[in-house]
């Protein structure tokens, strides 16, 4: 089993967030008339790589939500992504894991989107057993689930991942080719960058072609985003999957792969969970090794690219991530 190596930055406490009080206060007042009164306790969110706001409220008689807000102005993209999460949200299949969105709001130049509140926190790292336990079930759901996806979701024209892949995600032919700098990396790694080239590119055609022997056509979705940071688990155990603006088409096996990196940190079988998960049915035999390939070129890459405006943490966690897909890529090829 590989040694445990945890994140320079606890995955909870990576966002830099406005307070409840820095809100305009036309916002506030409209979401406390939402809420049936104003907020007596606020518990902004540390994850993430935003700086959008994002809190539990809870009013005087115990009434709880989930609230994201972003300046209409300063904020586009953020709205863009929470208007869009909304949308996703209210068209998932009913009974799964995921937070349901509640209503949406305009005011005060800023838009605002309430969510049912999961009473629980972020998993911890390294991961409990139990933990991952519960994470890894609650995705078996929601790919069961998205296999074959209702006509609602299908119909808002979500990207596909061989799209995304060849656009945005395959990295390493860039680095060779010279048209994205070289991250830092060890002789052995560099040494490897044929192989590592050659198995991200494989990444596009496996995305576009069902699993073997599944019957589903190639049209699954996936939450395509799916990391520690995005689980919470609940007070009676169980996991759940939160923020959904990433949905795209694609294979089940590239969330397990992404979602299993922090796995294989935290010193458990990734290899086995992955294995034997219901997301990797059908996959094909090298699927795993090809994610990671491709998911530690862009990591690795988007940690180079100088200081993000998003969240100071952001590069340190993207190499931090990097390297432990790499190194896990590594192990199970016996490089090094």
């Amino acid at each position: 089993m590989p040694a445990i190596s945890l994140p320079p930055v606890p995955h909870d406490a990576t966002a830099v967030r406005p307070d409840w009080a820095a809100l305009p206060a036309g916002l506030r007042d409209a979401v406390a008339a939402r809420l049936g009164g104003p907020p007596v306790a606020v518990r902004v969110a540390g994850a993430g790589f935003t700086r959008g706001f994002a809190a539990v409220l809870e009013t005087a008689d115990g009434t709880r939500a989930f609230l994201k807000a972003a300046s209409l102005t300063g904020q586009r993209h953020l709205v863009d992504w929470y208007a869009h999460e909304a949308a996703v949200l209210a068209r998932l299949p009913a009974g799964l894991p995921v937070p349901r969105p509640r209503w949406t709001l305009t005011e005060a130049g800023w838009y605002a989107v309430c969510l049912d509140a999961v009473d629980g926190a972020p998993p911890r790292l390294p991961w409990d057993p139990g933990e991952l336990a519960a994470t890894l079930a609650a995705y078996a759901e929601v790919a069961a689930a998205l296999a074959d996806p209702p006509p609602a979701l299908v119909g808002l024209g979500l990207p596909r991942l061989a799209d995304l892949a060849r656009d945005d995600i395959l990295c390493w032919g860039e680095v060779t080719a010279g048209r994205e700098p070289a991250p830092e990396l060890p002789p052995w790694a560099r040494a490897r960058l044929p192989e590592l080239v050659a198995l991200e590119s494989r990444l596009p055609a496996y995305a576009d072609a069902p699993p073997v022997g599944s019957g589903h056509p190639p049209t699954g979705l996936i939450h395509c985003d799916l990391r520690v940071d995005n689980v919470l688990i609940d007070t009676t155990g169980r996991a759940w999957i939160c923020d959904w603006n990433w949905l795209c088409h694609g294979p089940a096996w590239f969330d397990l792969a992404s979602l299993l990196i922090t796995g294989y940190a935290s010193g458990l079988d990734a290899d086995l969970a992955f294995a034997t998960h219901p997301a990797a049915a059908g996959a094909p035999p090298d699927a795993l090794d090809v994610t990671l390939a491709a998911l530690s070129g862009y990591l690795l890459t988007s940690a180079a690219a100088g200081p993000s405006s998003a969240s100071p943490h952001i590069r340190a966690h993207q190499r931090w991530s990097g390297d432990q897909a790499l190194g896990w890529l590594a192990a199970r090829r016996s490089w090094g």
